[in-house]
């Protein structure tokens, strides 16, 4: 039983517990500011011996948290409430059916892009499929034609890779001038997973695929019936059928229970809720590879079978969403970005911070794999000046991330598929980030 003098005694050891601890950091605030600046932390740091949040018990440290069977499956922090896909009407056919949601670029670490903000495209909706209706058929020229259950396509030999997946639209929003002031509008059709399933080419050793076999037709079984021509060089290459993302299964939204998986090319190749797969000798001319994913050039004609994404790369901090008007003169900040490529890996991120006149090498962060997003880093000290970021990707292909007039010299305007030229973020004395165009 607790007596009063009980209770004295622990309120006096409280006080004398937050007196020590005010104490504590008035003594040791200069010492460790002087040991801050002697290890160049980066900016921006601030120092308050006697911060409220750090001398008095915090308000979650004094109850119990939330019971571990509250949420079977997580959630994010409740302050995480913006970090989340966006949609604009202006990249919408007239409703939510038809349309794109935006992956927060800015808010995301690593090369993984988590399976709740991994952008999704849809041509009529997010189709809910019952997974012990799915059946997968495999027919054409093909020695022995079959139809799967989800149950025996995973009995197939697994592996898990990771890949970036980007909509061939994305840039679009900016091609003809700045038209969205942020990062997640201008460049959030893309993200990054690991993926399992099974490789295609096994598959196929197992059933034979006839030698007059050249195309790969892949149907998806949601109401728009997305198909794509696939040449069966691709196929066999590094195609995949895949069931997992980021080691749970596929969300509804990128194709639930299976969707296919062509790395570095084309987004709309790798479609979803597949339902079909047909080899001939010749492509089919579908309706999203006619009307729909073509290349329009200057003279008018269109390219109709563009599939590798190019180089490229997107300063993701600082940004418009990630300003630095918290920075004061002589404080050490990083850039960070993104780098990735459809053709291969990354070898070189260039960084301008004056506009493309000067340029330095940027250093690459953790991974760096093919086919996938590769992380760069460049320090900096803040000098309050006004300044012009840009970077530039070079791949192990040859290919070089091209400025914006160099790629309407050679592509021009009309068409909004494959823009991948450099992007640039105005930085004010101030701090503020703006989208801007640079021209040469």
């Amino acid at each position: 039983m607790t007596t009063k003098t009980d209770s004295l005694e622990k309120s006096s050891t409280i006080n004398e517990d937050k007196l020590s601890r005010r104490n504590f950091f008035r003594k040791t605030a200069v010492y460790s500011a002087g040991a801050i600046a002697a290890a160049n932390v980066l900016a921006p740091i601030k120092l308050k011996a006697d911060d409220v949040n750090i001398v008095n018990q915090v308000e979650w440290g004094t109850k119990l948290g939330d019971r571990l069977d509250k949420n079977l499956y997580g959630f994010p922090s409740p302050y995480e409430h913006n970090n989340i896909r966006r949609i604009h009407d202006l990249l919408s056919s007239g409703d939510r059916y038809a349309t794109v949601s935006m992956s927060p670029l800015h808010q995301q670490e690593g090369i993984i892009t988590p399976n709740g903000l991994f952008f999704c495209r849809s041509h009529s909706g997010i189709a809910q499929v019952d997974p012990n209706k799915y059946r997968l058929m495999l027919h054409g020229l093909l020695e022995k034609p079959l139809v799967l259950t989800l149950e025996q396509l995973k009995r197939y030999p697994s592996e898990s890779r990771i890949y970036f997946i980007e909509c061939p639209a994305n840039g679009s929003t900016g091609w003809r001038g700045p038209q969205f002031n942020n990062l997640q509008f201008v460049k959030g059709m893309m993200s990054s997973a690991e993926w399992t399933g099974v490789r295609l080419s096994v598959i196929l050793e197992d059933l034979g695929l006839k030698p007059e076999a050249q195309w790969m037709l892949a149907e998806g079984s949601d109401d728009s019936e997305m198909a794509r021509s696939i040449p069966i060089e691709k196929v066999l290459d590094d195609a995949m059928i895949v069931w997992g993302q980021n080691g749970e299964p596929l969300r509804p939204e990128q194709g639930y229970p299976v969707r296919l998986l062509v790395p570095g090319w084309e987004g709309n190749l790798n479609v979803k809720w597949l339902k079909r797969l047909k080899f001939d000798s010749k492509p089919w001319h579908s309706k999203e590879e006619t009307s729909k994913y073509t290349m329009l050039q200057p003279s008018g004609k269109a390219i109709e079978f563009f599939w590798p994404m190019e180089v490229n790369s997107i300063i993701t901090s600082p940004c418009p969403e990630v300003p630095w008007t918290d920075l004061k003169i002589g404080d050490k900040v990083e850039i960070t970005g993104i780098a990735w490529s459809g053709r291969g890996t990354i070898k070189t991120v260039d960084i301008s911070l004056d506009g493309g006149k000067n340029w330095v090498e940027a250093h690459f962060k953790g991974l760096i794999l093919p086919k996938s997003w590769t992380r760069f880093s460049y320090i900096i000290t803040w000098d309050g000046n006004p300044k012009v970021l840009l970077s530039r990707a070079i791949d192990d292909s040859g290919h070089i991330q091209p400025s914006i007039d160099k790629l309407v010299s050679k592509v021009g305007v009309e068409g909004i598929y494959h823009r991948n030229p450099i992007v640039g973020w105005e930085v004010t004395s101030k701090g503020v980030v703006n989208n801007v165009h640079v021209r040469s």
